[in-house]
């Protein structure tokens, strides 16, 4: 994945802590990583956690650019070659689903055009919600993609969907939308 550059999005959630582990075989394969954390992300995994795997800075305020002065909305998107959302909250789902901006990571889908792979990641009622399966149908429409969540056991203590996919299938279909081998 050398000269590869992705755009990770990390929304709130428990399965933040697989989207280092995610972040850390992205870097291992070459590419270049930034990390767009919204603010729930941080009740879950700290920035020095991907700050410390990627070497860059990790982004999470719309107005307060780090990098590019012209708008990290702007900036960052314009490197990217794939935005990736791991986890993806059923809010995030909403958000872009409904064209909402309120913060970066919202921004950023707003702004970037090529392709878009979300990874949700919520409790099983809430996966199973009409509203959150309207969003992610209308999300397909629109051409984002989607790598679909596991069953399994889940940190609210039942077993159902809504578990993650893991970093290895989510780098795997990473390489396959950035057309590179292994």
């Amino acid at each position: 994945m050398n000269d590869r550059e992705v755009l990770l999005g990390v929304t709130g959630g428990i399965a933040a802590y697989k989207t280092a582990e995610l972040c850390s075989r992205l870097v291992q394969a070459g590419a270049g990583v930034s990390v767009v954390m919204t603010t729930s992300a941080e009740k879950f995994i700290g920035p020095t956690t991907f700050e410390a795997l990627t070497g860059r800075p990790v982004h999470r305020q719309l107005f307060q650019p780090q990098e590019h002065h012209i708008g990290e909305h702007i900036g960052l998107v314009r490197r990217a070659d794939l935005l990736v959302v791991a986890p993806a909250s059923a809010n995030c789902l909403a958000k872009f689903a409904h064209g909402l901006a309120d913060d970066l990571l919202s921004t950023i889908a707003l702004t970037h055009t090529g392709p878009i792979l979300m990874a949700p990641a919520m409790n099983s009622e809430m996966w199973q919600k009409p509203s959150v399966q309207r969003n992610i149908a209308q999300l397909r429409e629109d051409g984002v993609l989607f790598i679909e969540p596991g069953s399994g056991w889940l940190s609210c203590g039942q077993v159902g969907p809504g578990r993650m996919a893991e970093a290895a299938e989510i780098l795997d279909r990473v390489r396959e939308l950035l057309d590179v081998s292994s």
